[in-house]
């Protein structure tokens, strides 16, 4: 599904946001910034499911993760918070957004790695991680409605930033709002990169359709 350009999809927009947050956290150590998806318990449930799978391909306490579209980190510390103690990196192409989860992380004594980083740059060289989360980010990006010089939108490359950061085994968590279970599969799975579980939300059904309000899918890197 193609979606309409927003607002939502542009830098200038994210760092106007974190700025004000960053502010915000300034005046107030307690607020630590929004908590995406929260309505759906949806961070909660992401960690649920990873500390679930304890032992499964890459899944450990020590692994080492990297969080695309980290925004204020918030979903990092969580982990850390439940027991995650490997090197944890966070990227984000809002300088802002980095900016303020570093002073969080430094405030508040967490152990995790910020950088700002357009992942889509071609140059970009990372090391790679065992587990691989996006909570939101790839909803941003589809609002973008950006290409590259070849013609591909965001969306048809995310896949292979995916793929880019995972060692063989490592698994992809992602989260949306934006896309159907059967549209988030058609977008990330490849021939090396393929569904292993999901996370099961409450349904509604509308119209006759049974559906969800949020999905969330884990894929695992075979080679």
């Amino acid at each position: 599904t193609k979606l309409n350009k927003s607002k939502l999809g542009t830098k200038e927009y994210w760092d106007e946001f974190y700025a004000l947050e960053k502010n915000n956290f300034e005046n107030n150590p307690e607020d630590t910034g929004e908590c995406w998806f929260d309505d759906n318990d949806a961070e909660a449930k992401m960690v649920s499911f990873l500390e679930d799978n304890i032992g499964m391909h890459h899944i450990e306490h020590g692994c080492s993760i990297c969080d695309l579209g980290t925004g204020n980190g918030h979903l990092l510390f969580e982990l850390v918070e439940s027991g995650f103690n490997g090197p944890m990196l966070g990227v984000d192409y809002s300088e802002q957004s980095i900016e303020f989860a570093k002073e969080v992380a430094q405030t508040k004594g967490l152990p995790v790695e910020f950088s700002a980083k357009d992942i889509f740059d071609e140059f970009w060289t990372p090391s790679k991680f065992d587990l691989v989360l996006d909570k939101g980010t790839l909803d941003a990006i589809a609002l973008s409605g950006l290409t590259r010089e070849n013609g591909k939108s965001l969306v048809e490359l995310y896949s292979q930033v995916a793929e880019k950061l995972l060692v063989k085994g490592g698994v992809f968590l992602i989260t949306s709002c934006n896309f159907t279970e059967s549209e988030l599969i058609k977008i990330i799975q490849t021939e090396n990169l393929k569904v292993w579980n999901k996370i099961n939300y409450p349904s509604f059904s509308f119209g006759g359709v049974q559906g969800t309000a949020i999905c969330s899918i884990a894929f695992v890197k075979l080679n």
